[in-house]
């Protein structure tokens, strides 16, 4: 009795991990890369202090990031990477899947590696070539008179 009951869990178990859905990936075209103040890094040096000076000099400079467009057939993405320390560098003119989860997107270049890895979304635009499919399917329903 106890060996059929381990059976049946185990079944039960493996047609759950079975039963959850891949993820759906769009396709999108990584159409130019640009680099994009991120802000700024301060680095501070002890010097000798002088009458009037706080004792340091701080030497900033401009923290550059990668900003990558990502074109769909509806609209153009602008993304960054997360990782702003270990930022990967993508092909440009590659294409791409993604998906938006939760507050970011997941990129995978399929011809590469294939890893998903996370962007920040900076703007969205709908494509001025697109087919308005609302648009044409609501004058279909009631044409303007």
């Amino acid at each position: 009795m106890k060996r059929f009951l381990m059976t049946g869990v185990a079944l039960i178990a493996t047609c759950a991990a079975y039963a959850k859905d891949k993820p759906a990936y769009q396709n999108g075209m990584l159409l130019q890369m640009d680099s994009a103040s991120c802000g700024y890094a301060e680095k501070g040096s002890k010097t000798r202090e002088l009458l009037g000076t706080d004792g340091q000099h701080q030497k900033t400079q401009e923290v550059l990031c990668q900003e990558y467009v990502l074109q769909t057939d509806r609209l153009i993405f602008r993304i960054r990477p997360k990782d702003d320390k270990h930022p990967v560098l993508l092909l440009v003119g590659e294409s791409a899947q993604f998906r938006l989860h939760k507050d970011k997107l997941l990129l995978r270049l399929p011809e590469t590696d294939g890893k998903e890895r996370e962007y920040i979304v900076i703007s969205m635009t709908p494509r001025a070539d697109a087919p308005d499919t609302v648009r044409q399917s609501a004058a279909a329903i009631a044409p303007l008179t």
